[in-house]
């Protein structure tokens, strides 16, 4: 056991039997704060000596998006994405059959997105058990991830694989703390109270942030949205079903018989939040049939001229915007105009 694993068993272990007080909570601060830092290392440990990381990790990112599907062995993942994708992995009915990450991609409302199965993780992948650590580093380079559990034991399954995907720095379903923070040459904090491992700092808090939140700010954090798919519903009453529509994020499916896979699409389409934008040659129709997609975070022209080509922007004059964005159609617009989902543009040079 290398001694970064055994210095994060010592502070959680440590972490468990002191009592959560106001008399400790200095102290617990301290330890959540080491924690953080021994995981980061995890993550992008120093230096680049020994292997890569383990065939069939390195996979590319192509089209529009990636989705990554994550879960315990035999739940169903392999099954879900031949069914989505027509790419078969190798599945079989026992546990660890996937040892590779299995590139799928679908073509959905216009765009492209890959489709990740990675191997089934374990509990302990967070603390370099098994191959749990390269699924998890794959998983952070997604844009959405869909957990998959099975209906009949979804809890238990669930808590362990967010509890993994936390200790990696994988913040679900929840957005950055908006907090401000400035490392500085020499000083104090000047905010008292916040994360102790911070020593020359300025701090600048603009929400009710926990000190989980400040502890966030310095570090390897990404914010990635979640579904939880609960797979086998064929396996439960109408009644329990009826229960687990109401759960938030979740879209009970049957993988084997192909069941609910419409909804399924739908709500990835609503998370990942893609932005299509039709393209329209000077004197002729727009072309429908293949959108520029961008993502919701970035949707100004001149990101849409940095999609197709970085040449296009030293190029740009103007562009004409058809559809939503617009209050006049078509309008003239510069290159921070912000476009929405379907808008139709024409690209004008000097």
């Amino acid at each position: 056991m290398s001694s970064t694993l055994a210095k994060i068993m010592e502070i959680e272990a440590e972490m468990a039997r002191t009592q959560k007080n106001k008399a400790t909570a200095h102290h617990l601060g301290l330890l959540k704060a080491c924690l953080a830092k021994l995981r980061r290392e995890l993550i992008t440990p120093k230096g680049s000596g020994g292997g890569g990381p383990g065939e069939g990790f390195d996979v590319a990112k192509t089209g529009d998006a990636r989705i990554g599907f994550v879960g315990f062995p035999s739940v169903g993942k392999s099954t879900l994405l031949s069914n989505l994708a027509g790419v078969y992995s190798e599945v079989a009915a026992y546990e660890f059959i996937t040892l590779t990450t299995v590139p799928g991609v679908i073509r959905y409302k216009g765009a492209k997105i890959q489709l990740l199965d990675l191997p089934g993780i374990i509990e302990g992948a967070k603390d370099g058990k098994g191959r749990g650590r390269q699924v998890i580093a794959v998983a952070r380079t997604c844009n959405l991830i869909l957990i998959v559990l099975d209906v009949l034991k979804p809890l238990g399954h669930k808590k362990i694989i967010e509890n993994e995907l936390e200790g990696f720095g994988i913040r679900l379903n929840s957005k950055p703390p908006n907090t401000g923070f400035k490392k500085k040459d020499k000083g104090g904090i000047n905010l008292t109270a916040t994360c102790p491992r911070i020593h020359k700092a300025d701090v600048t808090l603009r929400s009710d942030a926990t000190a989980d939140d400040l502890i966030d700010v310095e570090g390897n954090r990404v914010y990635i949205p979640c579904i939880y798919v609960l797979n086998k519903i064929d396996q439960i009453s109408i009644e329990e079903l009826d229960i687990i529509y109401k759960v938030p994020h979740c879209v009970p499916l049957s993988a084997h018989h192909g069941w609910n896979l419409d909804d399924l699409l739908e709500k990835i389409w609503d998370y990942l939040k893609l932005v299509r934008i039709y393209t329209k040659p000077k004197g002729q129709l727009p072309d429908y049939t293949s959108p520029v997609v961008l993502p919701y975070s970035r949707t100004t022209v001149e990101d849409f001229c940095m999609k197709i080509h970085k040449n296009l922007i030293r190029e740009f004059k103007y562009a004409l915007v058809w559809d939503l964005s617009v209050k006049h159609n078509p309008q003239k617009v510069g290159k921070d105009h912000t476009l929405e989902d379907e808008d139709v543009i024409q690209i004008v040079k000097k």
